[in-house]
């Protein structure tokens, strides 16, 4: 047997012309905005609760908040998806705080166990030439504008 990846019909093909995984990317800072956005109204949660208003437990809730964003930023580098799963791990410590906080971290974490999956089907959809835009050439590109010109 060989462990030579199975090719789709058009064969491996080339480099895509737009890489998906950048486009991954933007939809992963996305996610860490939108995280932080809602990490921060946990602040509104916990100031209905006396006992929990707590330097300790503002300041946790906001820095988790003020990392995911700048972790945003960061996203065009390979330690990134490390950065996000860590981010994910320290969120869960918000369950020490209030439970809203942990169950809107566990509804993240689901988000990012899609985001991982799109971002691994993408890459073996990659490796085995399935891309459209792995086959595309300049004549292909440039045919439509051709026949605009007749």
């Amino acid at each position: 047997m060989t462990d030579a990846p199975e090719y789709g019909p058009l064969g491996p093909g080339q480099e895509p012309v737009k890489d998906p995984i950048k486009g991954l990317r933007g939809v992963m800072s996305g996610v860490l905005i939108a995280e932080a956005i809602t990490l921060g109204l946990v602040l509104t949660v916990i100031s209905k609760f006396g006992d929990l208003w707590q330097p300790a437990n503002i300041w946790f809730v906001s820095l988790v908040a003020v990392a995911h964003v700048g972790a945003a930023f960061l996203q065009r580098f390979s330690w990134a998806i490390w950065l996000n799963i860590v981010l994910q791990v320290v969120a869960l410590g918000g369950f020490f705080i209030h439970w809203s906080m942990g169950a809107v971290v566990i509804i993240f974490i689901l988000l990012w166990i899609f985001v991982f999956y799109l971002r691994n089907v993408i890459i073996e959809r990659k490796k085995r030439g399935l891309l459209t835009t792995q086959h595309l050439s300049l004549i292909h590109i440039s045919e439509p504008t051709r026949l605009l010109s007749i």
